[in-house]
């Protein structure tokens, strides 16, 4: 049984020519440890995906370096064959060391290779958007994309890829990768805390470009702020609730993604990105990555 997708937080937003539910699903967290192997609770791994798109969730992102290999072959066990309605969204641009690192991978033959495995791992002959990560695991770092973004352009001619998107990316970036192709999406971290992107925001929203914010519970480190518990203990809600209510308020085109492990915490947070805020609450969380 499928809940209208509708019914979920947020409502829809158009992906190019895909509509997706703005309340998604990032499933990084299904791998090992700090995204490394395989899952301590496989059976409770796979429950997690089929309650996302029991619920209606039409969004889900993912990477084959997750594991690596490890989510995707999930999600492929969990869903595949995937209903119409139910879009992936990955990302190509960094690796896996031993050490548990992220090296780039951004050379053209590096490139093919990550758009190859994603479609096997996933069991796809065309991935719905592939986003582009730049830069490092400190954030964005400045530089050219043409040579990288160009070959992610050559496999969307070839059929292996619908639409495009960066990540990680300056608004810089950005600018650079729309003056070459079409993109759909822009997935940067932003939250409550870490506001530096508001301008990049309300830019893409005017363009029609969906903006997707990673780590937006804060990632390894959740978000803490006076403010944010003062707000949450007036609304008898949590902390977390309340950072992705006012994600969904702050504009249109933000979509989310938050990632987690079980299925009871999955429900907390499609429960909790529905919250209403008030003018004075938004008012007074609007202060705090100032």
């Amino acid at each position: 049984m499928h809940t209208p997708s509708a019914s979920l937080p947020g409502g829809t937003w158009t992906l190019g020519d895909l509509t997706v539910t703005r309340f998604g699903y990032g499933a990084m967290q299904l791998a090992g440890p700090w995204v490394m192997g395989p899952p301590a609770d496989r059976d409770g791994a796979l429950a997690v995906l089929r309650e996302a798109a029991g619920l209606g969730i039409t969004h889900i992102d993912t990477a084959d370096a997750y594991g690596p290999h490890i989510t995707n072959r999930l999600i492929r066990e969990a869903l595949h064959p995937y209903p119409d309605s139910l879009h992936i969204v990955t990302k190509v641009g960094a690796t896996r060391d031993e050490q548990g690192g992220w090296p780039p991978a951004r050379e053209p033959a590096e490139l093919r290779r990550a758009v190859a495995e994603n479609l096997e791992n996933l069991g796809l002959d065309t991935l719905d958007v592939v986003n582009l990560r730049l830069g490092d695991a400190q954030g964005p770092v400045p530089g050219s994309l043409a040579e990288a973004f160009g070959t992610l352009v050559d496999l969307r001619r070839q059929g292996l890829i619908r639409h495009l998107g960066v990540s990680n990316a300056t608004a810089e970036q950005v600018a650079e990768a729309r003056s070459i192709a079409p993109i759909v999406c822009v997935q940067n971290m932003y939250n409550l805390a870490h506001r530096h992107d508001d301008d990049l925001i309300d830019e893409l929203a005017e363009q029609g470009v969906a903006y997707v914010p990673f780590f937006p519970l804060g990632g390894f480190t959740p978000l803490q702020s006076s403010a944010l518990t003062a707000v949450a203990t007036r609304l008898d809600a949590t902390p977390m609730s309340v950072a992705l209510a006012w994600l969904l308020q702050r504009s249109p085109n933000i979509l989310l993604i938050p990632g987690t492990s079980s299925v009871t915490h999955l429900r907390e947070n499609v429960a909790g990105a529905g919250l209403p805020l008030s003018d004075e609450d938004l008012a007074e969380l609007d202060k705090i990555g100032r």
